[in-house]
């Protein structure tokens, strides 16, 4: 994916910044000063100012310029205190409506959907591509497609892939009907009924719904800002248990937004491989980077074929496109199996649309400007919840993906913090529903995938003020 053409000039203010040769306060060259030097468009200057000031590290005075900013730094959750790996039973309650939309009775604002927001779905484009399939496709588009799908979408997935350093075998490549899909026949291509796994913690609902199905225990290794996957723990879980598979999520993790380095991804993988664990990589936010280049995946460093990666096209062009894949490595016969137990062909609409969207720039053009809006959302949810929460509210700052993972100081009530969202009419995503256990009582998700309405942003201000 191409980067934005502002970064010839804000990654060497950034590196400037962060290496302390910019001080808060110093003032930095004028728009003018950087077009002249740069050659490029004011407008793309602007751009690139705009895009460090939602990173946090440069401030605008009005008639004045550009300044480092002397903001202090947002608060983020301490390191937590390192636990033994112990296997659970997958008993999960519920929490199917903490999720979801409720689409129904008095309009909310909902910060618990993990979906773009009708607004920063590309509508146009996509229904436009889908006319377009129709009128050339005809009939042929209300049969049978192949059953690991269509060799052409497959193509394209591959093509784009390799832009990221990340081969797939097409003989590898199963196309799914959305991300679940995916994660369910990786599960049950690696592990049978009782069987061991490890999960990150927190860990997003509906991994923990299919774990539950498919009557898998599991082991719950911990993910947080500093060290992001404890691969320490993850080696000693190995080293205790028959671990069959690993789920991570290595690129802006659901809920956290930690982004592992390449060297943790290789250190997972070198347990992984040592111990004979399939890797199962959820790479579904991958393409939502708020600056930089898109990162690598776990799949990029694998030869075994012990790497199984996965993502779906809901997270980027809209939930209700049931498009997924999966790379299955070498659980690709098993996979196949399961996936026709499921269903032999996704739908021939969907997917000679997102093929022609991934063969063209559509796409591309769409998912720029996506992530830059899921930046700008950023920048003001975490702004809104520290100037209107209570002083000690932790918050992970992302660097990409959908979500804000906020924990509330010890002394609120959080049945009273719900309560209160509910009569407001606002809703966020329990933390108690990223665990089996009761790890993350106190934390909250907010999703920054929709529009930021004046209504929103009241919601947030008075629930923060009523605290």
């Amino acid at each position: 994916m191409k980067s934005y053409k502002f970064e010839v000039f804000t990654t060497i203010i950034e590196k400037n910044i962060k290496e302390g040769l910019f001080k808060p306060g110093h003032k930095l060259p004028s728009v003018r000063e950087i077009k002249e030097q740069y050659h490029i468009s004011i407008s793309t200057v602007q751009d690139g100012y705009e895009h460090l000031i939602i990173s946090g590290l440069v401030e605008s005075i009005p008639k004045s310029g550009y300044y480092v900013s002397n903001r202090p730094e947002t608060k983020h959750e301490s390191v937590k205190t390192r636990h033994l790996p112990v296997v659970r039973d997958a008993i999960f309650k519920n929490n199917l409506a903490l999720t979801t939309s409720l689409r129904m009775g008095r309009k909310i604002s909902e910060f618990n959907v993990a979906a773009p927001g009708d607004l920063l779905i590309p509508q146009k484009s996509l229904l436009r591509t889908m006319q377009q399939v129709i009128r050339d496709q005809g009939a042929g588009i209300l049969r049978y497609y192949p059953s690991n799908g269509s060799p052409a979408l497959k193509e394209a997935i591959i093509e784009r892939a390799a832009g990221y350093q990340t081969i797939f075998n097409p003989h590898e490549l199963i196309i799914t009907d959305g991300a679940l899909q995916a994660l369910y026949i990786a599960l049950a291509s690696t592990c049978d009924t009782g069987d061991v796994i490890a999960v990150e913690s927190p860990c997003v609902f509906s991994v923990l719904e299919v774990i539950r199905v498919l009557k898998l225990r599991v082991i719950e290794i911990p993910v947080d800002r500093k060290n992001g996957f404890d691969t320490d723990l993850f080696k000693k879980a190995c080293e205790k248990n028959t671990v069959k598979a690993v789920i991570v999520t290595p690129n802006f993790h659901n809920p956290t937004g930690v982004l592992l380095s390449d060297e943790q991804k290789l250190m997972l993988l070198t347990i992984a491989r040592f111990h004979n664990v399939a890797v199962i990589e959820n790479d579904i936010y991958g393409d939502l980077h708020f600056q930089g280049h898109r990162p690598t995946t776990i799949k990029s460093f694998d030869d075994s074929g012990l790497v199984l990666t996965y993502a779906s096209y809901a997270k980027t062009l809209a939930p209700g496109i049931r498009l997924g894949w999966l790379s299955a490595g070498k659980f690709v016969e098993r996979a196949e199996q399961v996936k026709f137990t499921l269903g032999s062909t996704v739908s021939p609409l969907y997917q000679e649309t997102v093929s022609r969207l991934l063969s063209g720039s559509s796409y591309d053009r769409h998912v720029r400007a996506f992530r830059m809006q899921l930046a700008k959302n950023a920048h003001l949810a975490i702004n809104l919840i520290s100037k209107y929460f209570p002083e000690n509210t932790y918050i992970a700052t992302p660097t990409g993906g959908y979500n804000l993972w906020v924990k509330m100081p010890e002394e609120i009530d959080m049945s009273y913090f719900y309560d209160q969202c509910e009569k407001i009419g606002v809703r966020f995503t329990p933390g108690y529903t990223f665990s089996f256990s009761d790890t993350f009582n106190k934390y909250f998700r907010v999703v920054i995938a929709d529009t930021f309405s004046p209504k929103r942003i009241e919601a947030i201000r008075i629930v923060g003020q009523l605290l």
